[in-house]
């Protein structure tokens, strides 16, 4: 088991009864959950990989980590994987190193990113005791000029991570098991877990659950949501927002309890809309959630309100409402930034676009559709991308 946070314990019946509804609305669906692995073959000491994740967009979100060791959440929640951008990570091991190195983007990792990153590779270390030592190298390739703030880079950067350290130290074949892959990567970043389940993810947590249960598995394997187009409009944050203080403010707003219990009979919902293909309850959930997990965010310190939306969120959501009173059926989608993604069909995907110029806000847009999992690429194309700095 796994911490649950002090007044919290009467919430834990509840969560236990929506996971077990949740695992047998899988089995009624047909989504195979992967067992976890018992046996691995021996460490490489001297293995080299490299992997490719997509950020995720919230559309059931989460906020707030139960146990910060093991980075569970305090609810389920799903996600959309998000080809605006991806994460290219190389991880070579190697006896001669004496301590973990990491560069992010062309710099140099200290303090606590650093520790973030040494922290997973001693997840992945520990599995069978070796102890040798990492040279990782990641960069964002990003299709948009900006980052903006909320975009889900940090979700991408454990997937790849994780793919990366496994499949250098134990071989593809574990990279493959989505379910323990999930478990590593969400050690770095929790939304890092449905990243690497990638298309539309759902994250199996509550408060106590063991780390080999928290885990995701992607729901769309049927290619159900393939006509989705995603248009991201990259906003910076004019605050410097930050997600770890998010985290940890969050389970103290009055609303965070009921956020928690109303969670298992939508993620039915969504689940059973998402196998027969139907995108529109998932863009409204997506909409939906991002006002509750914005109401959330602010109400979770009396002193110092956390304000994560910028001015173009306002006109954006009042956009997506007008336009769907034209016909036009389009979401737009927030988590912790003021970055936003509108969920639509292809059909409208240039009504889309050309109503966010219309706005006269000079924002940009960038196509995309749903990514796919983590996965493992050529050595030599990673090592091409990282150096195109």
């Amino acid at each position: 088991m796994t911490t649950i946070p002090d007044g919290f314990a009467a919430t834990i019946p509840a969560m236990q009864a929506a996971h077990a509804q949740i695992l047998a609305a899988l089995v009624r669906h047909g989504v195979v959950v992967a067992p976890y692995p018992q046996q691995l073959p021996p460490a490489n000491e001297r293995g080299v990989a490299a992997a490719r994740a997509y950020p995720m967009q919230g559309v059931l979100k989460y906020h707030g980590l139960s146990d910060w060791t093991h980075r569970i959440a305090y609810l389920p929640s799903i996600s959309l994987n998000n080809d605006a951008a991806h994460t290219v990570t190389l991880v070579e091991f190697d006896p001669a190193l004496s301590t973990d190195e990491a560069t992010l983007g062309g710099a140099t990792a200290h303090g606590r990113e650093l520790e973030r990153i040494t922290q997973t590779l001693d997840a992945v270390r520990a599995l069978s005791g070796a102890r040798v030592a990492a040279r990782v190298t990641t960069r964002n390739v990003l299709k948009s000029r900006v980052a903006g703030k909320g975009l889900g880079t940090s979700a991408a950067g454990a997937a790849a991570l994780a793919a990366a350290a496994v499949g250098a130290l134990y071989g593809p074949e574990l990279v493959a098991n989505s379910r323990f892959l999930s478990c590593l990567a969400r050690l770095l970043a929790g939304s890092g877990c449905r990243a690497a389940a990638g298309g539309l993810a759902l994250w199996l947590s509550y408060p106590g659950l063991a780390h080999e249960e928290s885990f995701a598995v992607r729901l769309d394997r049927e290619g159900q949501l393939d006509d989705v187009r995603l248009i991201t409009v990259p906003i910076d944050s004019r605050v410097g927002l930050k997600t770890e203080q998010a985290h940890h403010d969050a389970p103290h707003s009055s609303f965070f309890k009921s956020w928690m219990l109303s969670r298992g009979d939508e993620i039915i919902e969504c689940l059973d809309a998402a196998r027969r293909g139907d995108w529109r309850v998932v863009g409204q959930f997506a909409e939906l959630d991002s006002m509750r997990l914005h109401g959330v965010t602010m109400s979770g310190s009396r002193e110092h309100k956390l304000i994560g939306w910028e001015p173009e969120n306002i006109a954006i959501f009042r956009m997506c409402d007008e336009l769907r009173g034209r016909g036009v059926p389009v979401y737009a989608s927030t988590d912790t930034g003021p970055t936003v993604v509108l969920i639509t069909h292809r059909d409208h995907e240039e009504a889309v676009i050309a109503a966010v110029a219309a706005l006269g806000l000079g924002l940009e847009t960038v196509r995309g559709r749903i990514g796919g999992p983590a996965t493992l690429i050529d050595i030599d194309q990673a090592r091409a991308e990282l150096a195109a700095l």
